[in-house]
């Protein structure tokens, strides 16, 4: 599965307070939580200025903070088809994947690739290209079963296609 949008570039510690601010948890309506994306974070305007299909890339420690899935949920629903990060806090991987966001861990990439290029993500071979420069990266390649996971849209909905077949 290929990936292909404009990057938003943002540092390291980008913790779960700058991706969806707590005064907006009152509700757990996703569309809801995607108007206000990133809103406390060093691009304030993301949620009304980024466009459907681009990509965030950052820095170490992305998604650190809560365990709240709201933080990948605002992201996806935003449109982000994918996160490429230096590493990501462990609670965030985890609540990525179970939602059916995909992430993927690129260091070099990260240190690379400016705000504004666009780049190619490919998850099956754990690859990521800046289409501006031409060059690849090793990326994080998952396991056959999370790269299912993330196919299916996210650990329920594999669940239930799991069962179906039973």
């Amino acid at each position: 599965m290929k990936i292909r949008g404009r990057v938003w570039k943002f540092g390291d510690n980008v913790d779960t307070d700058q991706i969806i601010p707590a005064r907006y948890l009152n509700t757990s309506d996703p569309y809801e939580l995607a108007k206000h994306v990133m809103e406390d974070s060093e691009h304030p305007n993301f949620a009304k200025e980024h466009k459907e299909g681009d990509i965030i890339v950052a820095g170490r420690n992305f998604g650190s903070g809560s365990s709240r899935e709201h933080a990948p949920i605002a992201i996806k629903y935003a449109g982000v088809p994918v996160v490429v990060a230096k590493s990501f806090a462990r609670i965030f991987f985890r609540n990525a994947i179970n939602i059916g966001l995909p992430i993927v861990e690129a260091p070099e990439a990260v240190d690379e690739i400016q705000h504004g290029d666009e780049i190619e993500v490919d998850l099956e071979k754990g690859i990521v290209k800046n289409l501006r420069t031409g060059k690849e990266y090793k990326a994080t390649k998952f396991p056959e079963t999370l790269q299912n996971i993330l196919k299916a849209g996210g650990l329920m909905a594999y669940a239930k296609e799991k069962l179906a077949k039973k």
